[in-house]
């Protein structure tokens, strides 16, 4: 049922309308649409039902929609949920002569950590059956009680693109990671979320293309 919805709201797509710039390159983009499927979803941060994937109208970026996703220690919490993490797979069906990669990843959500406490918002990509992984990390140090940010951005000439003529899966590591520091989790309580108790946070995945040979 889970990937069912899942697969159902990904296949959103349109006719282009643009050309994506990043580091003063412009690159194509694919005349024909995109449509990404969703084959599994798993982790901690991610259960069954809080995560959705959308292509936007342009096909230069996909948003992951969560509702479940808290890192927190102290009082209330117990001893796993200082680490959550999600695994995306994701099969883009790409227009036929293009390839993709990701040029940078916009993350969102909420902290409130103690004085002392610190948080961690981390992700790593990869294809399916490729060694190449990048990873990217952010650290947030408390006290803080306010909206974060993250953006991860890969120079055009570090970009790590799918294989030409080759349809792989496309993974997305995410992890969220509280820590107490020097603070007392006896009487206090640190967190970390993607998500909001007023609605959904987005995150939004920027694609490259190029044509192949």
């Amino acid at each position: 049922m889970l990937l069912r919805t899942l697969a159902a709201a990904a296949a959103v797509s349109a006719a282009v309308v643009g050309s994506p710039t990043f580091g003063g390159d412009s690159l194509p983009t694919p005349p024909d649409r995109i449509v990404i499927d969703v084959a599994t979803v798993n982790g901690s941060g991610c259960p069954a039902g809080s995560a959705a994937v959308a292509v936007s109208p342009d096909n230069t970026a996909f948003t992951v929609t969560y509702s479940s996703y808290l890192a927190q220690v102290g009082v209330g919490s117990k001893p796993t949920d200082f680490r959550k993490n999600c695994q995306l797979d994701l099969r883009v069906h790409v227009p036929q002569g293009f390839t993709y990669a990701i040029a940078s990843a916009d993350y969102r959500g909420f902290a409130h950590l103690e004085n002392g406490a610190s948080g961690i918002e981390r992700a790593n990509y990869y294809f399916q059956g490729d060694s190449g992984t990048t990873y990217r990390s952010h650290r947030f140090d408390g006290p803080t009680n306010d909206s974060w940010q993250a953006t991860d951005s890969v120079d055009v000439a570090a970009l790590v693109w799918a294989p030409c003529g080759e349809e792989r899966n496309f993974n997305i590591n995410t992890e969220l990671r509280v820590s107490a520091g020097t603070s007392d989790p006896a009487r206090t309580t640190s967190f970390m979320t993607m998500d909001s108790t007023d609605g959904n946070i987005n995150t939004v995945y920027h694609l490259a293309w190029k044509q192949c040979p």
